[in-house]
């Protein structure tokens, strides 16, 4: 299950979140995005219940992506323990993308 972040939830369900997150930092006009998407939600269903997959639309929530230092999209932030420990700035393979999940299991 992919899971939507926003400015109300993003505490709750990725800083505070027990488990691991993959935040994708998008907007609805980005072309690279649109061609990660089915490698995220690829990744959201593989990964699911060890790590929570969702989407930051960064037109829709600014404070957030300003907050990460998010200045090209697609960018991929992974946390654990409400900190971001990685964090990979556009297009990326699904493999290494897999990659980049299971080492911060």
């Amino acid at each position: 299950m992919e899971y939507k972040f926003t400015t109300e939830n993003f505490n709750s369900e990725v800083l505070e979140s027990d488990l691991p997150v993959l935040v994708d930092f998008y907007a609805d006009w980005c072309v690279p995005c649109k061609m990660m998407a089915p490698v995220v939600a690829e990744m959201a269903g593989m990964f699911e219940g060890k790590v929570k997959v969702g989407k930051c639309n960064i037109e829709e929530n600014m404070e957030i992506a300003q907050k990460y230092r998010v200045l090209h999209i697609p960018t991929f932030v992974l946390f654990r323990n409400g900190q971001a420990v990685e964090t990979s700035v556009g297009s990326i393979s699904k493999e290494d993308l897999e990659k980049k999940i299971r080492e911060v299991l």
